[in-house]
């Protein structure tokens, strides 16, 4: 109702007069269903039928002939009453005490309305978002704010650390509360503050200057610390060690202007000067990347804990919090500050409170802002994290997905009661709708089948459905507004991304396009190095250079041993894993260098790492072993294979190296995803999302195992139906029918407790003597599921995550969907069409598009099958795989030059220079002659680097 009463007479508002036809119709339709909804637990049952009704009314009014604007789908109160529905009217109420009673409620709604949108064929969900996404557009009001400083300026921060800094500092007078007894003043001078300090740091150093309580010794190191305060005020005279400390923010950047050559490391020496050097590097970016990714919100699912300190976390000495029941809080024109944020985020957000849509903060720095002090009561102290979502994410691991959505908090500061905070959870809890259709279509037919509604087991099955495109989430003026926030270089520089940014990034990343928060994710792992990169003013999309963080990042020049890769591979990650450098690979005995040995390093790798012997992988009766090279080959995608944890050694296989592959496999995923490189293996979607940190459940278990996935459902769906049997009368010959598997009996299956596939993994202690029936089937199918998502996989899960998170947390990734994050990863496939090969490639030096030759192979090309295509690209780039943006992203340009040959012109080979992307092609006399020639090349041409 805010437009209304913003805009309109209030008794205006009180009454219909005025009201378009259609926004009546709405509005009564909307009340009918809160009213319905809002009715006792035990009275809502009986209007279940009518509930349903009044919903498909609603969704056929948004799809009807009569166009509904903006206006009247805001002030319809439709919103709102469809929050109240999906929540079954548990939305923003406290009920923290009650989420076992209310999470199946929740979870049928869920399923109800996703029944609803596919009889109406998803049409009008598609128009209820399509009206979500204009009406958020147009009551929105996050802020852009811009720097519009041209030039970073040096400065000297008093507080909280006394040291040069390489931005500029806030002005600050600090005031004693009135009314304030346990405290003393401090000075009524203007004091220069790091905007980066957060406030629990200046906190801290205020403490030991104001308190009352403090002994003589504190008093007099107080003292001290003035005199070396004073001492500090001149620039001129601070020490190398601190002037080395300040460097602040922009160490990354004057890490690589100081990195600019590159030398050989051998794997087997140490490298203490390059270590150190890279150590120094890392670090200092790594605090780069917390300050403008974690310190922006300390509640943001994607960057969930504040920065305390700028240089390294190192705490002063001064910094005394003897009694942290009287810690400070400061408030800024009489509203508390978050203690969790940075000074210049806490003046942001109070800026962005005083509702303005954009904003420059270029008076920002010249102006002084006063402070009020108080010392903190336990209430102050314990606003600030203790609401019922810390209760709820306690709790989010043992409640279903929506339950679970429903029951948390966005992470954001807009007022709950407001139109674009029930906008935006709305559109989260679609877009978990749509991305999880095939959950609740499978659980609604289960829930069917177990009360009786349908018989048979085939009607379990779910067929092909449609799904709303993800880019229909998309909004286009979000992500205008951040793509114009991350352009201003200096303002993500020094911290100054709008809260809004990383918390809906962190809550819901599905607003923004896939380019602006590839360009998010940049700057999570470089920071403002990112800036170097001319890549961050284009809207074109991601970086489309597969060597853009090689060039960001300083190189490190490695030798590996091509005959023993996975050792070599253990080397180089256990020595750079952890530090912000880009591997440069040579191989031994070879004289190749450079862009194409790299991406050939990352590809046998990932060859390496799928050999079946390894004993990483499942291998079902869905997948088979290459026989060429022994590795794991599934339709699905590869998935863990599940160990015992009795179990040390399987068919000669020992635990302890799965665990060590694991870690390694993290490492080398994480440093490819770094520096920008693609891998030649296949993971399943579950991999994908346990990489995202989701939890698996027993529909997940299809996509990387349909056979297993289908019995499993099937068998949980007889313990539901028994279930259910059994709460309405008992035990009868019908009944037992109902229980049966496919007409027989659970027991006559001859099942025993062993895992599917691995018959070593005992799945109870008596499980030599102990049958499957049907009393003991649901324990069974928990079993099973426990050893397949859960037990069985659980080291192996965590230590792959244990090596990633050595390159960069691997929270960062949650932004993406696991098919984006393939597509980071593994790179995608370009359509091999004529005219955009002729568009894509370059033809240089002898040959021009129109050239015989030239069309002689791109018409090769069009017509090769998958794995020529691999192998010509492996041949050409030194990868399998095209990277992020396709043929067009090479960088350089895929080039294609005449060879100068002999006069025997048929019997010569094509040559390549991967680094370049470079192919050297003969003039063959014929089409057929070249593809000869060709295949041989790219088939044969493979496994050294040499002069060509």
């Amino acid at each position: 109702m805010e437009i209304g009463t913003k805009y309109f007479d209030s008794e205006l508002n009180k009454s219909n007069k005025g009201m378009t036809i259609i926004l009546q119709s709405l509005r009564t339709c909307s009340d009918a269903l809160t009213d319905l909804v809002n009715l006792p637990l035990t009275y809502r049952d009986a209007y279940e039928e009518k509930l349903n009704c009044l919903v498909h009314q609603v969704m056929e009014k948004l799809n009807g002939r009569e166009s509904i604007s903006t206006f009247e789908f805001i002030e319809s109160g439709i919103v709102n009453a469809l929050v109240n529905y999906l929540s079954n009217g548990q939305y923003l109420r406290d009920k923290a005490d009650e989420l076992h009673d209310i999470s199946s409620g929740i979870e049928k709604r869920f399923e109800a309305f996703t029944r609803l949108s596919l009889s109406l064929d998803d049409m009008p969900l598609s128009v209820l978002i399509q009206k979500l996404q204009c009406a958020l557009s147009s009551v929105e009001t996050f802020p852009v704010i811009l720097s519009h400083l041209s030039k970073l300026r040096h400065s000297y921060a008093t507080v909280p650390y006394g040291r040069c800094i390489k931005y500029p500092c806030l002005k600050v007078r600090f005031v004693k509360a009135e009314g304030e007894t346990n405290l003393i003043d401090y000075t009524e001078d203007i004091m220069t503050v790091d905007p980066f300090s957060t406030m629990d740091t200046i906190g801290g150093f205020l403490w030991s200057k104001v308190s009352t309580k403090k002994d003589e010794h504190s008093r007099q190191s107080a003292r001290s610390m003035r005199r070396k305060s004073s001492f500090r005020s001149r620039p001129d005279q601070v020490n190398i060690p601190e002037m080395q400390e300040a460097k602040g923010i922009f160490a990354a950047e004057e890490a690589l202007r100081q990195t600019t050559s590159v030398e050989m490391t051998s794997l087997d020496e140490p490298d203490v000067d390059s270590v150190e050097q890279e150590r120094h590097f890392s670090s200092e970016a790594d605090s780069d990347m917390k300050t403008q990714i974690e310190g922006s919100e300390t509640t943001s699912n994607f960057a969930s804990g504040s920065r305390k300190s700028m240089i390294n976390g190192h705490q002063p000495k001064s910094f005394s919090s003897e009694d942290s029941s009287l810690k400070l809080v400061f408030y800024l024109e009489e509203r508390q500050l978050d203690q969790g944020l940075t000074l210049y985020q806490a003046i942001l957000r109070e800026k962005t409170r005083a509702g303005l849509g954009s904003f420059s903060n270029e008076k920002l720095w010249s102006q002084v802002y006063t402070l009020t002090y108080k010392t903190a009561s336990n209430h102050e102290q314990n606003t600030q994290g203790s609401s019922v979502l810390d209760k709820v994410g306690r709790c989010e691991q043992r409640f279903p997905l929506f339950s679970t959505i429903v029951l948390s908090e966005l992470s954001c500061d807009v007022e709950k009661s407001s139109p674009t905070y029930n906008i935006v959870f709305l559109l989260k809890s679609l877009e978990a709708m749509n991305r999880f259709k095939f959950h609740l279509i499978a659980r609604e037919r289960m829930n069917a089948f177990a009360e009786g509604k349908v018989n048979g087991l085939d009607s379990l099955k779910v067929g092909i459905f449609s799904s709303i495109p993800k880019s229909e989430f998309l909004n286009g003026k979000l992500t205008g507004k951040l793509e114009q926030q991350l352009r201003d270089r200096l303002a993500v520089s020094i911290g100054g991304l709008p809260s809004w940014c990383n918390q809906l990034m962190g809550s819901c990343p599905f607003l923004f396009s896939f380019e602006a928060r590839y360009k998010y994710f940049h700057l999570a792992l470089f920071g403002s190095s990112f800036y170097n990169n001319d890549n961050i003013t284009s809207n074109s999309g991601p970086p489309n250079d597969r060597r853009s963080n090689f060039s960001i990042l300083p190189r490190k020049k490695v030798l590996v041993c091509r005959n023993q890769i996975l050792d070599s591979a253990t080397k180089v990650m256990d020595r750079y894993a952890s530090y912000k450098v880009a591997i440069e690979v040579e191989y031994e005995e070879e004289v190749g260098t450079g862009l194409g040995p790299t991406l050939e390093f990352y590809t046998l790798v990932s060859h390496a790492l799928q050999e079946s012997g390894l004993g990483m992988w499942r291998e079902d009766n869905k997948s088979s072993k290459d026989e060429d090279n022994g590795t794991v080959v599934s339709r699905f995608g590869l998935f863990p294979r599940p160990w015992c944890s009795t179990l040390e050694t399987s068919n000669g296989v020992q635990f302890s190296e799965v665990i060590k592959m694991f870690v390694l496999l993290g490492q080398v995923v994480a440093k490819a995803l770094q520096d920008g490189r693609v891998m030649d293996i296949s993971f399943s979607r579950a991999f994908y999302k346990l990489m995202l940190g989701q939890e698996l459940g027993i529909y997940d278990i299809p996509s990387f195992d349909p056979e297993l996935g289908r019995i499993l459902i099937e068998f949980q769906a007889l313990v539901s139906r028994k279930r259910f049997l059994d709460s309405v009368g008992g035990e009868t010959s019908a009944s037992m029918v109902d229980t049966c598997y496919y007409g027989t009996r659970i027991e006559d299956l001859c099942v025993v407790f062993t895992l599917p596939g691995y018959p070593d993994y005992l799945l109870s202690a008596d499980a030599d003597d102990k049958m499957v029936n049907m009393f003991n089937l649901e324990e069974y199918v928990s079993l099973v599921l426990d050893a397949t998502l859960n037990a069985g996989i659980l080291r192996q899960v965590e230590a792959f995550r244990s090596g990633f998170n050595q390159v960069f947390p691997i929270k960062y990734l949650q932004i993406f969907t696991e098919e984006e994050l393939e597509r980071l990863l593994c790179g995608e496939r370009d359509s091999w069409d004529f005219n955009e090969l002729l568009e894509k490639i370059k033809f240089d030096h002898g040959y021009t598009a129109s050239s015989p030759p030239i069309i002689n192979l791109l018409e090769i090309l069009r017509q090769f099958n998958h794995e020529q295509r691999r192998a010509f690209l492996q041949f050409t780039t030194g990868a399998p795989h095209l990277p992020l943006g396709g043929l067009a992203a090479l960088n350089p340009k895929l080039t294609i030059v005449r060879k100068h040959c002999s006069k025997w012109v048929d019997e010569d080979l094509p040559s390549v220079m991967t680094c370049a992307n470079y192919l050297k092609l003969p003039p063959y006399s014929s089409k057929e002659r070249m593809k000869e020639k060709l295949l041989y090349a790219i088939t044969e041409g493979q496994g050294s680097f040499h002069l060509s």
